[in-house]
């Protein structure tokens, strides 16, 4: 396995800086060679003397190792140059292949998997660096093993037995770091999570978005804990290596002294007996001290190497990881949608410890068509169209683009014809040109058709309004680039940056379908209509989506589906859908509810109730008040689709009994009221609804108040109490 991972390295290092690393490799047996011969020229030049050799023998040996001596001071500065470029063109190769690979997941998988998630992370903070580490190591092992044969070579001519010994003293010492790499390497991967962890709480004490929330619940304190014990954790993992290696090193390091120690008191003991000459005994002194610091620095090369090569493991699992989705060999292109998307007996679950979150969901969405899809939190819209865009492929079942399997495009052909906003729309820290730029690459450059982007999505007058307009950056994290050097960056309102996101959509063009989750959710009341009616023109004749819990919202899709419990509980149009009076039908009339007057609210309560208030207030042969005087308008409102096409929208709708220029209900009374009357939305303690006429029992023309259908399903009616 590593050998095979050693060759991925160094092709991968090769590949990004070749020059460079040959120039590195060329320099480091220069390197090596330079102690073997220094131990040589010291043995000559000594001998020499302790033989009164004549001058100009001894002159050559001695430029030699001057000559050597000189080398000795600049090649290690020129090799931790090398070192330091190659390194760097190497990391940035990796970084580049790394996200190249990452980009390329077609789906959303991956990026829920925390296995995948702490590889990925170990694939960013040292497993991209451990390329060159790995290559350079290796290099500088071998430079070493050069430095060591050559010592041991030496030593040989003096001593076969002395030269076995000191080679077997630090024969250990490869063993331990071996070991103790091994286990640094696991630790890395096991403190992966809690690196991560504390990157997550460091990054919330840190970010501007967090910085309000922990502030008014005052947890900063809390959260630094936090931080603080995945710290802690991690710091306690390395401690433990840390100490294994302080002893396996210690112990080697005193057994490669007791070997040197006894070499040297051999030696002098043979010089004695006149067995060894002087300049023997300074080489076999010279040798063994240069020999027991190679070793030592080849121990750690050889350690930090095999380390080294186990971490790059995690980048070359991220590189040659499966694909999250299956792509066809020779996918089909994506034609022009001219029929119909359907889903056909969906079934999905993120995962197989998960629940299923759709459960049979069939569904015809016709081109050109307008479908709104509508329900609770947590029921499966969000999935569906995360299906759609192919983030993930069902579990069972298909989903058909003019018949044909989704699985059967390319994802990113099929995307190309979906354009899309999302409620958790990006803020990319951009200027706002490139924002909106974003949405089509191909046109980014062009401003005038970004103006006209922003201009559709209601964002150009305040873009113009900014420091720099187009070219403001919107982020208060990196300075900008003005000349005084001082932070011109800006931020935006949530409602702004949905602007911006839905000049992206607009820049795109028209697209085959369009995808609204939540579109308008962060717009005030009058920027959400001014937003849709914008969004209903660019949709028009194009087959749209539209994600939303505000049901006015959807009230004018061609198509409501209410999806309950993973399938299509109900669909149909807004009108179908509020005289089946089921599940959207109820929501629709609690919504509602919220823009009737204070009044009409309070007037909401149980069947007996009411009927037991009517008993008591009336008597025996009186009409029914809910019925009204015999010439008052009838009750029968009818439900919400069933008002004039003129009416205004729900949050806006006048009274029936309104003259149709009254001003709004909460700046102007009632012309029927008194003067002194309080608002409508609280109403005078002792005003009764004007459902069965006027308080004094006369007539009246006017009709009743506009009201919800009707609830079904036990969850009774909206009704008036009178008092």
């Amino acid at each position: 396995m590593l050998p095979r991972t050693y060759l991925s390295a160094v092709t991968l290092a090769w590949r990004a800086a070749p020059f460079l690393i040959g120039a590195y490799l060329l320099v480091s047996v220069v390197e090596a060679a330079l102690p073997v011969a220094t131990v040589w020229l010291v043995r000559v030049i000594v001998n020499g003397l302790v033989s009164r050799a004549p001058l100009p023998t001894l002159l050559t040996p001695a430029t030699l190792l001057a000559a050597a001596g000189l080398l000795s001071a600049f090649t290690p500065q020129i090799t931790r140059l090398l070192r330091a470029d190659s390194q760097r063109a190497v990391e940035y190769f990796t970084v580049e292949r790394l996200y190249q690979r990452v980009g390329n997941l077609v789906g959303l998988a991956r990026f829920e998997d925390p296995r995948f998630l702490d590889r990925l992370g170990l694939a960013k903070g040292i497993g991209g660096d451990s390329c060159g580490d790995a290559v350079y190591g290796s290099l500088g092992v071998a430079r070493g093993v050069l430095t060591i044969t050559g010592l041991l070579s030496s030593l040989f001519l003096l001593s076969p037995v002395l030269t076995a010994a000191v080679l077997l003293s630090g024969l250990p010492a490869f063993a331990g770091e071996y070991l103790i790499s091994r286990q640094r390497a696991n630790t890395f991967w096991k403190t992966s999570s809690a690196q991560r962890r504390e990157l997550f709480y460091s990054g919330l004490l840190a970010s501007v978005d967090a910085a309000k929330e922990i502030r008014i619940l005052g947890i900063g304190a809390y959260l630094r804990a936090k931080m603080l014990d995945e710290r802690r954790l991690a710091d306690a993992a390395r401690r433990r290596v840390d100490r294994r290696e302080t002893l396996v090193q210690t112990t080697l390091g005193t057994l490669a002294a007791v070997v040197a120690a006894a070499a040297i008191i051999w030696s002098v003991a043979r010089a004695a007996g006149g067995r060894l000459s002087v300049g023997d005994v300074s080489m076999l002194i010279g040798a063994i001290a240069a020999f027991q610091g190679a070793v030592g620095s080849v121990a750690l090369q050889f350690g930090l190497t095999n380390q080294s090569l186990l971490l790059f493991q995690h980048y070359l699992s991220i590189l040659n990881e499966p694909r999250d989705l299956p792509e066809p060999a020779r996918p089909r292109p994506v034609p022009p949608l001219r029929d119909a998307i359907e889903f056909r007996d969906v079934w999905f679950r993120y995962s197989e410890q998960q629940r299923w979150i759709l459960r049979g969901v069939n569904l015809r969405i016709p081109r050109g068509t307008a479908v709104g899809l509508v329900g609770l939190n947590g029921e499966g819209k969000s999935t569906l169209v995360k299906l759609l865009c192919r983030f993930y492929d069902p579990s069972r079942g298909a989903i058909l683009w003019d018949g044909i399997d989704l699985r059967h495009f390319s994802a990113e052909n099929l995307r190309a014809r979906i354009g899309a906003v999302f409620q958790d729309c990006v803020r990319y820290e951009l200027t706002v040109g490139e924002n909106i730029g974003l949405g089509d690459l191909d046109r980014a450059a062009d401003r005038t058709r970004v103006e006209a982007a922003a201009v559709r999505a209601g964002a150009h007058d305040f873009v113009m309004a900014l420091p720099q307009r187009y070219d403001t950056l919107l982020s208060r994290t990196f300075p900008g680039d003005d000349e005084t050097g001082q932070n011109s960056g800006v931020d935006l309102s949530g409602g702004m940056w949905q602007r911006i996101a839905l000049a992206r959509v607009f820049l795109r063009g028209r697209r085959d379908l369009m995808i609204l989750d939540e579109a308008a959710s962060g717009l005030d009341a009058v920027a959400e209509h001014e937003i849709n009616a914008k969004i209903r023109s660019q949709r028009e004749g194009v087959t749209s989506v539209i994600v939303s819990h505000r049901l006015g919202t959807v009230r004018d899709a061609d198509l409501i589906v209410y999806i309950a419990d993973g399938v299509v509980a109900e669909k149909g149009t807004h009108g179908d859908l509020v005289r089946l009076g089921g599940r959207y039908a109820e929501a629709f009339t609690v919504q509602a509810a919220g823009y009737q007057p204070a009044s009409y609210q309070a007037a909401s309560c149980q069947e007996a109730d009411y009927q037991e208030g009517l008993a008591e207030a009336r008597p025996p042969d009186a009409k029914p008040l809910d019925a009204g005087p015999t010439n008052a308008k009838p009750t029968n409102a009818e439900p919400f689709n069933a008002r004039p096409t003129n009416a205004e929208p729900l949050d806006a709708e006048p009274l029936d009994a309104r003259p149709t220029n009254a001003e709004p209900l909460d700046a102007e009374p009632l012309d029927a009221r008194p003067t002194n009357a309080e608002p409508l939305d609280a109403g005078p303690t002792n005003a009764r609804p004007t459902d069965g006429g006027p308080t004094d029992g006369g007539p009246t023309d006017a009709g009743p108040l506009d009201a919800p259908a009707p609830l079904v399903g036990g969850h009774g009616r909206q009704r008036v109490r009178h008092p």
